[in-house]
Formats: structure tokens, C-alpha cells, sequence
């Protein structure tokens, strides 16, 4: 879910090797459809990004907590996208073998009759004006009440997403559309993972991602827990949609090998129609590979890195790769919100992460995925509402510096002013816990909220430099706290691989990798880890034989990831020391909020209305 709207770096800095476009005969595309714009990179077969372009996507809000977009938008957006990337770096369209698709979470519905998109914004869902916004985007909060009813079941299959289902999966938005649209309408409906839907549109295909879904739509692959179909028809009856389970599941992709195709990543979806290729401008036939949800796609794009742990950099002349460290690295997809995902050989159950979700990403092992609400939108949020703000932008933009580099050098010019032995010293007396937005890992309460201990009447940069620096705080050691669920779980997880435009902001690194006490791997293409891995997709795509074999995905990846750089854990003692005592300070922070909320709602049950 984690999306990032970032500008991506000029596409003629991207390739190692400006060379390697003399010696290539193949190219792979990556599309990313992230919460904010669609980008396209393309990738050679030395696994050099040697294009990249984006568009920004049209996103409706009709009402507090609503969020809509149109497959049509996002495919002129996609078009367009990768018409640029060709054009401005001369690539042979001819030379492109395979595309893979990655998107957010999204909820599509089109007609099942006429394959049109179907309007999801009540009260009247119709396309009147041209209204085919046919997507609940992933953040939209409307089935509160469906997410609750869907909870309360205590069904089996919720042990396989954290114990709780989200507002932000898929399965709640259907029961809202149940809810809200007219019976006749509501029956003619079919459903996409927004991934499922892109690759429909550029084959025709019909086939399902395994990662789409099992990790958001209720899925339980055949075989695990005594699932039959996959789908579960006695889950679909208890909350009030026993109309999917019609047809041996037809509106929701069918019956694996009876009337519907499930695949794992990168497996071959279809080819490239002729209006799909004609809109992309390319040639038809192109393989098309199976999608994944954007933040699995980041895990693609960054884990597969050789390294040595000693060493500063990444080393591609490192011992052969094997799938076994995997089970190490905790990719972290950070965006306007933080997707913590982890790949183990046997299931690992957490309280609070999503998952274990099995043949998501590669045949017969396991992920699971916790995650952040909020990290660069808290990061913004906090800063924008600081008194300081205008002052701190217009200082910014004087020294032609972005917001976070221009905080970051305050604070280091406040730790040389008052002689600090770190930055973290400045704050030592300021606590800061931020679930503005909810908590989604481990605790997997939306009712969480804020707190600060330590504030002051003080409005000035300093003190807005100190805020932003709890925050960075607070989204290192709410970090830790996923890692050790997991970990004490039964994971192994030693380092952290993140991606997104949070790598750049070395103060956020150094924190996260001393908070956690294992390094953090930076990737080589911080802003494109994500359509990176789509682009391997469409390499494992382009690699399936006449029989219907290809190359497994973790060989694609060792193959094609690049290198980048690590931040080693502090030796500093102090730091350690203070680190420490302040995650318990966070934690007990998070355990009060509870225990608080809870005491009130006793003490005024059955008094008033709760809003």
C-alpha cells in the first residue's frame, strides 16, 4: 500500500553504464501505479534503468474519507508514460520483451457483461458527465461499518491477515458497494485488485495475482488450512456476500483450474493485445507478467542485492546469492506510508502483521507484511503545522534546499551551537509518539492516535526542527517495534533494506539503523526500487518457454539487482543508551494509550452518543 509520489531522478542518470545500450538486444518495461501518478521505467538486460517517466493520476475526494480514481485515467496516465520513456532515450521499441505491472491496493469494478468500468460514488452510481471513477483507492475509509461487521465473524481466515481485517483491504469496499448500490447493479459487478485489472486490460486475461488475492481480498490458497477453492464460501455467507461465491466464484476470478487462473509473480499472464500495444505504442505480443501489489514489487527490487555486512557498499562480487538470505532482510517500501515486508520458508503468525501470506511472490513460501500508516505524511503533516513553517519554507527555498535537508542542517547546526554530543541529545526529554493516522503494526488499532510529552509555548525553528526530529525518532523505533514482533514471532530478520524517497534523508537512516541495531541497505535506485522490480516481473515474463516454464524470480533478481550503499548501526554507547530508554518510554507511551481509552469508554458507557 506503501506509494510514493516523489519525482523520480533524470532518466540520464539512472544507467551505470552509458555503454550498455550499444551491447543490449533486449529491454523490459516496469509500471508502477502508485497513489499519486503512474511511472514506466525501462529496464536493459544488464538490469540498468535506462528510462523512466511518470504522470500524475486523477484522485476524487467526494466526501470526507472517500478516495477515487478511473482505470481510464490510469491507463492514458500508463500510455503515456511509457511512450515518453521510449521516445527520450531512443529505445528500439522492437527490443522490448516483456512488462510487468505493480499497483496499489486498489478496489476496481468494471461490468461483467460489457467489460465497461462501473462508478463507484454513491448515491447514484452512474456514469452521467463521464463518470467512470471505477476505483476505491486503497486509503478510502468508507466501510468502517463493514469492516467491523467482517471482524466480529472471528472467521478462521482473518488468522491469515494479522487477526484483523483492514478498512483498507478490499473485501469491506465490496460489502459497501453491496451496502449502497441497487441490487441489479451490484449483480452485473465483477472485481479487480487494481493489478489484476491492469494486466485484464492489456491481455484480455482473466488470471488473478496470488499477491493481490490472498494479501487483500480473503484469499486462502488451496491447500493451506484445508482450503478448498481458495475462496470461502462460508466467510462470504457470514458477512453478507454469499452472491460471490455463484458460479464457482466467477465475479471474483473463478476456480483455480475450473473457471479462473491464480499465478505467482512474474508468470506469464498473456501477451500484449493489439489495442493494448496500439494505446502503449508498442508491438503486440509482448509478454505480459503476472503483477504484484506495489509494495511487494519494492521487495522485489531491493532484497535481491549481494552484500557483504562488513563492508560499506553493496558487492556484486559477493558468494552466490542464495534464496536462504532472504529470510534476513526486512524490505522496507516507505512512502506516504511504510509496508514492512518479510519472505519466510514456514508460516510465522504475528498479532498485528498482515500475513503469513503463502506463494505470494514465489512458489510454496511465505510473507507476511506489517506496516506504518503514516511516515511521509506524518513527516508532512507534522512539519506544515508548525507555526515555523513559512519561515522554515521560505529560508528552504532560499538556500535552494528541500524542507527535510534544510530541518536536517538545523539541527546539526543546533547540536554544534549547544555543544551536543548528537543530535538525539537535543531531544532527550522530548517524547513523541505518532499513530496520527492509526496504527496499522503490531497493535492494529485505527483508533490510535498522537501524543508529546515535553512541549513547550516555543514557535521557533528550533523548535520546529525538534518536532520534525521526534517524528524521525518515533518512525525509527515504531520500526523496531515491528522488527522484534516479528522477530519474536519466529522471523530472522538482521537488516533492513529500505526504498523511497525516505532513504535520501541520512538523519531518518542513521536513526532507523541505530534504533533497530542492524544496518539499513539503501538501494541503488532509491526512487524507483518499485518499478524496478515490475520490470523484473516482465524479465521472468519474457523468460517462459514453449512448455510454459520460466526463470524462477529470486535468479531474475540476483540477476538484476544492482548495487547501492549501507548505514552501519552507531558503536556511540550514548546513543545506544538513550535509544533505549526512550523505546521504552515509546512503548509505554502506546500501551497507556490503550489502557487510557479503555478506562474512558468504561467510565462512560452508555453515556451520550459516541461520534
Amino acid at each position: 500500500m506503501a506509494s510514493s509520489t516523489d519525482k523520480p531522478a533524470p532518466a540520464q542518470n539512472l544507467s551505470m553504464d552509458p555503454q550498455n545500450e550499444q551491447k543490449t538486444n533486449s529491454h523490459y518495461i516496469g509500471i508502477d501505479v502508485g497513489t499519486g501518478s503512474a511511472r514506466a521505467c525501462i529496464m536493459n538486460d544488464q538490469g540498468d534503468i535506462v528510462g523512466l517517466a511518470s504522470e500524475n493520476i486523477q484522485l476524487w475526494q467526494p466526501q470526507t474519507g472517500y478516495y477515487e480514481q478511473s482505470t481510464t485515467d490510469i491507463w492514458r496516465c500508463i500510455c503515456k508514460s511509457v511512450k515518453r520513456a521510449i521516445a527520450e532515450n531512443n529505445i528500439d521499441s522492437s527490443t522490448i520483451r516483456g512488462i510487468g505491472f505493480d499497483a496499489t491496493c486498489s478496489l476496481a469494478v468494471f461490468a461483467e457483461d460489457s467489460d465497461e468500468p462501473v462508478c463507484v460514488t454513491g448515491p447514484d452510481f452512474d456514469n452521467k458527465d463521464g463518470n467512470d471513477r471505477n476505483v476505491i483507492l486503497w486509503l478510502d475509509h468508507r466501510p468502517v461499518e463493514e469492516t467491523n461487521k467482517i471482524n466480529a465473524t472471528k472467521h478462521n481466515l482473518l488468522r491469515y491477515v494479522g487477526g484483523t481485517m483492514s478498512v483498507e483491504m478490499e473485501v469491506p469496499k465490496v460489502l459497501w458497494l453491496k451496502n449502497n448500490m441497487p441490487k441489479d447493479l451490484f449483480s452485473r459487478c465483477k472485481f479487480y485488485d487494481l493489478t489484476d485489472a491492469l494486466t485484464h486490460m492489456a491481455t484480455g486475461s482473466e488470471s488473478r495475482s496470488l499477491c493481490t488475492v490472498t494479501c487483500k481480498q480473503g484469499y486462502v490458497p488451496v491447500g493451506v488450512d484445508g482450503s478448498v477453492k481458495g475462496w470461502q464460501p462460508d466467510f462470504l455467507d457470514s458477512i453478507g456476500l454469499s452472491d460471490l461465491s455463484e458460479d464457482n466464484f466467477k465475479r471474483m476470478g473463478g476456480v483455480d483450474k475450473v473457471n479462473g487462473t491464480y499465478l505467482t509473480a512474474g508468470e506469464l499472464v498473456g501477451h500484449l493485445s493489439e489495442k493494448a500495444a496500439s494505446d502503449m505504442g508498442l508491438h503486440a505480443g509482448i509478454a505480459v507478467g503476472t503483477g504484484v501489489i506495489d509494495a511487494y514489487a519494492g521487495w522485489i527490487g531491493t532484497v535481491g542485492a549481494k552484500i557483504h555486512l562488513g563492508d560499506n557498499t553493496l558487492d556484486t562480487s559477493a558468494p552466490a546469492n542464495d534464496i536462504s538470505q532472504a529470510f534476513t532482510r526486512l524490505a522496507a517500501v516507505a512512502g506516504t506510508s511504510t509496508c514492512h515486508l518479510a519472505m519466510s520458508r514456514d508460516a510465522v503468525f504475528v498479532n498485528g502483521v498482515w500475513g503469513p501470506y503463502r506463494d505470494v511472490l514465489l512458489p510454496n513460501y511465505w510473507m507476511a507484511e506489517g506496516g506504518q500508516s503514516a511516515t511521509g505524511e506524518l513527516l508532512k503533516h507534522v512539519i506544515e503545522t508548525h507555526p515555523a513553517f513559512s519561515e522554515a519554507q521560505s529560508l528552504a527555498k532560499k538556500q535552494e534546499m528541500n524542507i527535510y535537508d534544510f530541518l536536517n542542517s538545523r539541527l546539526r547546526e543546533m547540536s554544534e551551537r549547544k555543544k551536543a554530543p548528537h543530535i538525539a541529545y537535543l531531544a532527550r526529554h522530548f517524547f513523541f509518539y505518532g499513530d496520527y493516522f492509526g496504527n496499522r503494526s503490531p497493535v492494529a488499532d485505527a483508533n490510535m492516535r498522537g501524543a508529546i510529552i515535553g512541549l513547550s509555548p516555543d514557535v521557533s525553528l528550533d523548535n520546529l526542527a525538534l518536532h520534525y526530529y521526534g517524528c524521525m525518532e518515533f518512525i525509527a523505533l515504531q520500526t523496531r517495534q515491528i522488527v522484534s514482533a516479528m522477530n519474536d514471532s519466529g522471523h530472522q530478520l538482521s537488516s533492513i533494506f529500505m526504498s523511497g524517497s525516505q532513504c535520501q534523508n541520512d538523519v531518518l537512516m542513521e536513526l532507523m539503523a541505530a534504533a533497530c541495531d542492524m544496518p539499513v541497505v539503501i538501494p541503488r535506485y532509491v526512487h524507483a526500487a518499485v518499478v524496478h522490480g515490475a520490470a523484473m516481473l516482465g524479465a521472468k515474463a519474457a523468460s517462459t518457454d514453449k512448455d510454459g516454464k520460466s526463470e524462477g524470480l529470486w535468479s531474475i533478481m540476483d540477476r538484476y539487482s544492482k548495487p547501492g550503499k549501507m548505514v552501519k548501526p552507531s558503536e556511540d554507547q550514548g546513543l545506544k543508551g538513550l535509544l533505549g530508554v526512550k523505546y521504552k518510554v515509546f512503548l509505554k507511551m502506546c500501551e497507556s494509550q490503550i489502557k487510557y481509552r479503555r478506562e474512558v469508554d468504561k467510565a462512560v458507557e452508555g453515556w451520550g452518543k459516541e461520534d
